[in-house]
């Protein structure tokens, strides 16, 4: 068993969205609610930067082209670090004004997927009941297509691939499943979706994988992150000192880092007291490496 130990004392109110970027060796990751943040922290010179956000931001990925592609509360933006704010490139649900985005990754051909749910937080960060499935899963390719590919969905989160590009990995957290579709990289299809992995420990949040194909997938109130083997059995679980934890990626020179986004949005005063890290950064040398994250190709 491992234990992961606090790196940044950022204390977000929803951690998500983390991204290592290979060629900066710099990490990114967001705070959801407003007002919402963007993060970027070098681990070598623990420089850290804050962005504020105008709208909520969930997911995000470096774009090959330079900036960051970032899924917001409306739709997906281009962010400039020089001109320092969002450009909106298109909002997929204008007809659905109650929904938001949630996570989203690029896949290896350089197309970004992410999903879209009904919204949960209000404007002030409190709790909004989620009281239908509201959501749907796209792909948005580097021409900036747009391709509705799952519906009916309550919360989008889990989008990784396998090192062979045969599998992506996807969950709606509601259903306590992490799911495996068949998946054609070359024209980004997915088929076939079954059920992979179930847990006892909290709901399924964000994942990375492993260079060993091992699915890596943080538990929202379990405190901890589970690494499960390609036959969806647990393989090891690495304890967080905080239930809620939302997001991994591995970073570092090596790829051997773990990095976990946490939360300490809907806690009472008193929880908060009683987890004062809530809401911060960390990281565990699992003894694994991990694969780069890719960029979106547009």
């Amino acid at each position: 068993m491992s234990i992961a130990e606090c790196v940044v004392d950022c204390r977000d109110h929803l951690g998500e969205g983390i991204f290592w970027d290979e060629k900066e060796q710099a990490l990114y990751w967001l705070d959801v609610p407003m007002p919402s943040k963007l993060h970027r922290w070098y681990p070598e010179s623990r420089e850290h930067q804050v962005w504020d956000m105008p709208e909520m931001i969930s997911s995000m990925s470096v774009r090959e082209k330079g900036g960051l592609l970032i899924a917001s509360h409306h739709g997906l933006n281009h962010f400039d670090f020089d001109q320092e704010g969002l450009t909106r490139i298109l909002e997929p649900e204008k007809e659905q004004p109650e929904n938001r985005c949630n996570d989203g990754a690029s896949d290896r051909n350089g197309r970004f997927w992410f999903g879209t749910m009904q919204n949960n937080i209000s404007p002030e960060a409190t709790n909004l009941p989620i009281e239908k499935n509201s959501g749907t899963l796209y792909r948005f390719d580097p021409d900036h297509s747009l391709h509705p590919m799952e519906t009916n969905i309550g919360i989008s989160n889990t989008l990784v691939w396998s090192p062979d590009n045969t599998i992506m990995y996807f969950t709606d957290t509601l259903t306590g499943w992490i799911s495996a579709f068949d998946y054609e990289h070359s024209i980004g299809t997915i088929s076939n979706r079954q059920n992979f992995a179930y847990a006892e420990r909290g709901y399924p949040d964000g994942s990375t994988v492993d260079a060993e194909g091992y699915l890596w997938n943080c538990r929202w109130e379990g405190g901890c992150v589970i690494r499960f083997a390609p036959d969806g059995s647990i393989d090891q679980i690495v304890e967080v000192p905080v239930q809620r934890v939302t997001s991994c990626t591995f970073g570092g020179k090596n790829l051997d880092t773990l990095y976990m986004t946490t939360a300490r949005w809907d806690m009472t005063e008193k929880e908060i007291e009683e987890n004062p890290s809530a809401g911060c950064l960390f990281a565990v040398k699992p003894r694994v490496r991990g694969l780069p994250d890719a960029c979106f190709g547009g």
